[in-house]
């Protein structure tokens, strides 16, 4: 059997000079621009390898025109120039992957590998690709992570599907919500957001589906609800894990009927609307709990998006410093800058507030700045609920906050103590090269009861 044909579509020579070197199990066609790449393919490309930055067209547009002759062609786009707009364009313009150079040789063959597979088991399957995604969007950040929650918007945007965004407070679920419409072929509807937190539950059920004049004290005029408000559109239901019980309930009915009923009226109005909701709380072990609805759970994350939190993602946070003080330098009207020194000092934080904590910080930071330059000591940070007020009374107090929101009723103490110990142990492990005798006298514990720990949390020592 002769080996898969790819196309590799790049200007940089040593991309076609290294990779059919590496990749042996392929063959390889190359084409240094644009229009030479789309003079090359033909049905015996199996998969094609796109740059964005080419010399005459640009990478999106050879895609386009790609998934135009060819729609089932995976078309895998790589660039050393990542953001989180072309990530976006690409993957609602058909890209089948969007890879970062430089790559790791390892990763591409299994991207390739799985493109191959999915044409084998899809062929004969032609799907739409939407194009024109228009302008108008702010999404920051260059972090694989960013980038790989870049591509889920890109492809769940044209479905109609229910979305749940999970993800720690102040990560950015409502701009993820507002992303996915402004890429669907709602945009053009309202979008309308509900905080299912900031209401009590009868406030919440009149805001949700409405109500009629007199259906309670101070109803003195009609009110249409969020669904009926955002028909056409989309409905963001932000915090729903703390949705109650019996509006969960109504909730999964006009999920499932597509109908409302206003408090104090018994018509049924039809709305169609895309529910997309968001939580910082673990539904799955809410349900489990009981807490929440099984089949609501099941109803709502049709479709789900992870926004994982700041601290996991520090290469982020640079870029979002610099464009918050930029936006800080425009509302206060002068240019202010952040020093490296200022910028250390934000890189050493652990941001359990995430991004609405890091933009609240360098708005008061540039407000407070004495001059056109952010100083570290222009930097605040909140202090900890501790007698000492050291930076290890905040890491604790920070950790014991996180976990407070994350935690059914009777597990915070162990799941603090759990995370401490295991972040202890991997910590002494790194200090001691992985060797477990001296790992123990360290601790000063026996090596058997570090061995038990190790296994408990799936560490591995020497």
């Amino acid at each position: 059997m002769a080996k898969p044909l790819i196309l590799l579509i790049d200007d940089d020579r040593s991309i076609p000079y290294a990779l059919p070197r590496a990749l042996q199990e392929y063959r390889f066609l190359t084409a240094e621009n644009g229009k030479t790449g789309l003079s090359r393919i033909s049905p015996e490309v199996s998969v094609v390898l796109l740059d964005l930055k080419l010399p005459d067209l640009s990478g999106l547009e050879v895609l386009k025109r790609l998934k135009e002759g060819y729609p089932e062609l995976p078309v895998i786009v790589i660039t050393a120039f990542a953001d989180a707009d072309s990530a976006i364009e690409a993957m609602r313009a058909g890209a089948y992957e969007y890879v970062v150079k430089p790559f790791d040789t390892e990763e591409l063959r299994a991207v390739l590998s799985r493109a191959l597979t999915s044409r084998e088991i899809e062929s004969g399957l032609c799907l739409p690709c939407q194009t024109g995604l228009g302008e108008g969007r702010q999404f920051i950040g260059k972090s694989r992570a960013i980038l790989e929650v870049c591509k889920l918007i890109g492809q769940v945007a044209s479905s109609p599907a229910p979305v749940l965004i999970t993800g720690e407070s102040g990560v950015g679920k409502e701009l993820v919500a507002r992303l996915i419409h402004h890429y669907s072929p709602r945009k053009a509807q309202p979008f309308v957001a509900l905080n299912c937190a900031a209401l009590p539950e009868t406030l919440i059920e009149a805001e949700l589906f409405g109500y009629e004049r007199g259906a309670f004290t101070g109803a003195d005029r009609a009110h249409p609800g969020k669904f009926e408000q955002a028909h056409g559109g989309t409905l963001f239901l932000d915090e729903v894990g703390d949705m109650s019980p019996a509006l969960q309930v109504k909730l999964l009915r006009v999920l499932e009927e597509g109908t409302v009923e206003r408090l104090g009226s018994s018509r049924t109005r039809r709305v169609d609307v895309r529910v997309l909701a968001a939580t910082n709380r673990d539904l799955e072990a809410l349900v489990a709990e009981g807490a929440f609805r099984e089949d609501l759970y099941h109803r709502l994350r049709v479709l789900t998006i992870h926004i994982p939190p700041l601290r996991e993602r520090r290469e982020d946070i640079p870029i979002l410093a610099h464009y918050f003080v930029e936006k800080a330098s425009r509302e206060l009207g002068k240019r202010i800058f952040l020093s490296q020194a200022a910028l250390e000092r934000l890189l050493a934080y652990s941001w359990p507030g995430n991004v609405r904590e890091l933009e609240n910080t360098l708005t008061r930071a540039a407000v407070l700045a004495r001059g056109s330059l952010i100083l570290p000591e222009d930097i605040q940070f909140p202090e900890p609920r501790t007698s000492g007020g050291n930076a290890a009374g905040l890491l604790a107090y920070e950790l014991v906050e996180r976990l407070r929101k994350e935690c059914l009723e009777g597990e915070l103490y162990e799941r603090v103590l759990a995370t401490v110990e295991k972040a202890l142990l991997s910590r002494v492990l790194e200090e001691t090269g992985g060797n477990q005798l001296r790992a123990a006298r360290l601790l000063g514990i026996n090596r058997n009861t570090l061995r038990a720990k190790l296994q408990k949390y799936g560490l591995s020592g020497n």
